[in-house]
């Protein structure tokens, strides 16, 4: 929360605020996917996944350490579903946040708290450009080896999703702000790519996944400021 004199009143209308209109987010997101759904036979292992996700990214938005059994889930289950969907890259991505989450849960346990949740930090400029760079060769390396050596679908689609998911992950770990707005990317091509294979409720997934990506940058930079000013 920005860092500011406030009386007694307006501390306590200002989570109510924000909370409510967290609320409306969401609630807006699942009349969205209610109406994309209708009429679709739903897989009980995507709706397992679905509903483990947005556990898991709700709980990262408050910087909950908690978030990560949730996380643990949903990886499980989409490893199966991507398999079945012929998104290799994708289904080979949940081995590796399994990895990277347990991993993430430990430092995460390790890191202490700071105003109810773990502390938090950014990248230099010149980080940035080299992760950047370093993703997108990566993304198109990964995406000519699927494409060469399997039979799966969209794999430069796929790829760049994967491997951008990757990074993104790490920097989560690292509790970098940046990690966020990588997110956001990856959550924009998500949508679009498992929309196309008909993975439906997984796009909706994405959708409120962007929305929460967009929430949980504006707070951890909050609460960045908040830590410079303390």
């Amino acid at each position: 929360m920005r860092h500011r004199v406030a009386g007694p009143a307006s501390q306590a209308r200002g989570p109510l605020a924000e909370h409510g209109a967290a609320r409306k987010r969401l609630s807006a997101g699942g009349v969205a996917a209610a109406a994309l759904l209708r009429g679709r036979r739903m897989n009980p292992l995507e709706v397992f996944a679905t509903v483990a996700g947005l556990l898991n990214i709700g709980l990262l938005v408050r910087r909950s350490v908690w978030n990560y059994p949730f996380g643990l889930a949903m990886v499980t289950a989409y490893a199966w579903l991507f398999w079945q969907a012929r998104l290799y890259s994708d289904a080979l991505l949940q081995l590796f946040f399994f990895a990277i989450q347990l991993a993430g849960w430990w430092a995460w346990a390790r890191a202490g708290k700071v105003a109810g949740g773990v502390p938090v930090a950014r990248m230099t400029r010149q980080a940035r450009i080299v992760w950047l760079v370093a993703v997108g060769g990566i993304s198109l390396g990964w995406g000519a080896l699927m494409a060469g050596a399997t039979d799966a679908v969209s794999p430069y689609w796929d790829g760049a999703v994967a491997v951008a998911s990757v990074a993104a992950q790490i920097l989560l770990a690292r509790r970098l702000v940046e990690n966020w707005a990588l997110w956001i990317a990856v959550d924009v091509a998500a949508i679009g790519l498992y929309a196309s294979k008909g993975l439906l409720l997984t796009a909706a997934l994405y959708g409120v996944f962007l929305l929460m990506s967009a929430l949980g940058l504006r707070q951890w930079l909050l609460t960045l400021r908040k830590e410079a000013a303390a």
